[in-house]
């Protein structure tokens, strides 16, 4: 029997950055694709890395999903430098490449969430969702920023739960659950 939460009271929230929690893809091939797909899976920002993206996007003979997902690791290193913008732009362009390409639309929502933009956030991680992605952890733990954001706390505290969940290792769902209080009737 599964339990309902009725009433979720919030502790002092310290509110993350949404960008931290971005999903970024695997590419397989070799040069600067693979150290933009390193760089964004080992949780790196540095320009270094983007430039590594973008001579992989110019010079490297990339197969249309490796050239999608290249943007969206792109945009993972930019949304974690608050690049919002650019990041939005990665995405959008490896959506037109990939339309099935769920990590773009997850991504995309992650940066609107960090621009406290959350309906339309959680309307692009849920499509994301829906596609299938590699870590959706890590969506559904931008997903529960989100609806903190918009003061839905049932479902932040639902999407954290199974976030954490999903990924028992992953400490940060874990350290936004403990700032939960649940109340039974």
């Amino acid at each position: 029997m599964t339990r309902m939460i009725p009433y979720v009271a919030l502790g002092a929230a310290a509110f993350l950055f949404a960008g931290a929690a971005g999903a970024s893809t695997i590419i397989v091939g070799g040069g600067s694709a693979n150290e933009c797909s390193d760089a964004a899976l080992n949780g790196r920002s540095d320009d270094r890395a983007v430039v590594a993206c973008t001579t992989a996007l110019e010079l490297e003979n990339l197969n249309f999903r490796d050239r999608a997902k290249t943007y969206v690791n792109r945009g993972v290193l930019q949304m974690r430098q608050h690049q919002f913008a650019a990041a939005r732009a990665d995405f959008d362009q490896a959506s037109s490449i990939d339309p099935n390409l769920g990590e773009a639309y997850v991504n995309r929502g992650a940066t609107l969430v960090g621009e406290a933009r959350y309906q339309e956030g959680v309307a692009q991680i849920d499509k994301g969702l829906s596609m299938g992605v590699k870590d959706p952890e890590r969506a559904l733990y931008n997903r529960a920023l989100a609806h903190e954001g918009l003061g839905d706390l049932r479902a932040a505290y639902l999407d954290y739960a199974k976030a954490a969940e999903l990924n028992p290792e992953w400490a940060a769902p874990k350290t936004e659950l403990a700032r939960f209080t649940v109340k039974r009737p």
